[in-house]
């Protein structure tokens, strides 16, 4: 970490959690976070359910809620870059205080449920994108819809144009009986309505399932049943945890989604079973606690095709994810990998 960006990390700590996000959105779009530029090698370049990837390691959804950082972001290194959740309707989502830093466990708690500006307001920014840059949406549903299937559906008919792939967020804990439609015939019936309303793009994109961290291998098995089924393009593996074990913050009883260190070996289990479980068949993306190349190296052999990070960024500012495609680059070297698609899957069975 560069000492300047220590400083900037320095001096966001000390504003509460939900402001200093802000602030760091903001001197993105200003211009004064210095940003590497692509990262890539012919190690690193891959393909994922289509999408020509630069190198693996991606954005989460969350950190860019409004696509307002869409150009700054393409260049600080990411892979590919997921922006939201976006739903039909713009809602504030939870009270405040909403997001807590759980800094003895390197970690994050967020209830947001599901704040952000609206896909009128997301297609307009998306627009404007990049086009050099692969940038994916995350899609999701307003609290008080009479129809919560069909909101993801209208949001991908509305913002799909503008987009490199799609992720239906099913699995935010945020917002009340969100889980439920993983079910498997809740599940089908919304995942149906989505791909009728990609089918109207004037290109069909990739569309990924987020998943939660908390299911059972039953649930995981329905998943992956629902996946080969509905003609979806790959899984996300995983969203945020409810589970509270082994915590030292005094933060640890606050409700939401718990992410960071955590979650990284309980997400890590659910991507190996569901290689497992799909035999390969389904192009998957690890994420959850990832802080380091070793992490995202681990996620990688576990069946992932790619990572994504967003809680670590807190911790250890926006240079880790050019740190980690670097780092990622000299361990497939070192396994003697000529292109990090060799990896995937290759130590699945030490998670299961």
């Amino acid at each position: 970490m560069k000492a300047l960006e220590r400083l900037g990390l320095a001096a966001l700590r000390r504003c509460d959690p939900e402001t200093a996000h802000g602030l760091a959105l903001k001197a993105l779009r200003a211009g004064l976070v210095p940003l590497p530029g692509l990262v890539t090698s012919p190690r690193l370049r891959s393909q994922v359910a289509g999408l020509q990837l630069p190198n693996p390691v991606g954005l989460a959804a969350g950190f860019d809620k409004n696509a307002q950082a869409l150009l700054p972001l393409s260049r600080a290194g990411f892979g590919f870059v997921e922006v939201g959740a976006i739903t039909p309707r713009a809602q504030p989502g939870n009270p405040r205080p909403r997001l807590f830093r759980l800094t003895e466990d390197a970690a994050v708690i967020n209830r947001f449920g599901f704040n952000n500006e609206g896909m009128e307001a997301a297609a307009a920014r998306l627009a404007a994108r990049p086009r050099d840059a692969v940038i994916g949406l995350n899609l999701g549903a307003n609290k008080d819809s009479a129809d919560r299937a069909d909101d993801f559906a209208r949001v991908l008919a509305h913002c799909g144009r503008y987009l490199d792939f799609a992720t239906v967020n099913v699995s935010s804990p945020n917002t009340e009986k969100l889980r439920d439609l993983q079910g498997a015939a809740a599940l089908s019936a919304l995942l149906k309505g989505v791909m009728e309303a990609r089918d109207w793009l004037p290109k069909p994109i990739p569309v990924f399932l987020k998943i939660a961290p908390d299911l059972s291998d039953a649930e995981l098995s329905e998943i992956a049943d629902v996946a080969r089924t509905s003609g979806l393009s790959g899984i996300i593996a995983t969203n945020t945890t409810l589970d509270r074990g082994g915590l030292q913050s005094p933060m640890r009883d606050q409700a939401g989604g718990l992410s960071g260190a955590p979650l990284f070996e309980k997400s890590t289990r659910v991507l190996a079973r569901l290689s497992q479980l799909t035999k390969g068949e389904i192009p998957l993306i690890g994420v959850g606690g990832i802080a380091s190349a070793e992490q995202a190296y681990a996620k990688i052999r576990a069946g992932a095709s790619a990572v994504q990070l967003y809680s670590a960024l807190v911790y250890h500012g926006l240079s880790l994810a050019a740190d980690i495609a670097h780092g990622l680059d000299r361990l497939l070297e070192a396994d003697g990998f000529d292109n990090i698609s060799q990896a995937v899957g290759t130590n699945t069975k030490d998670w299961l």
